[in-house]
């Protein structure tokens, strides 16, 4: 599994990766998990506010930090 965190630094960006590689760890699950700060990047996803969460290429969320119950659901745990 390929997880993005889109943002460039803010705290709710710092927030939503530290919350879903809690989560990754806590379950187990296999996944590579990446920082995404490059504005271009970013928006070549459709996001134009961060937080963003990409799974597997597909946009989660952007401009939230999801619960964690949503994350979870996302990441089939």
């Amino acid at each position: 599994m390929k997880i993005e965190i889109l943002g460039t630094g803010c705290a709710k960006c710092q927030q939503l990766e530290e919350l879903v590689r809690s989560l990754v760890a806590e379950s187990g699950v296999e996944a590579d998990i990446s920082k995404v700060q490059d504005i271009s990047k970013i928006l070549s996803y459709g996001v134009l506010t961060t937080p963003g969460l990409v799974i597997n290429g597909d946009v989660k969320v952007a401009g939230k930090i999801p619960s964690a119950e949503q994350i979870k659901g996302w990441l089939k745990i």
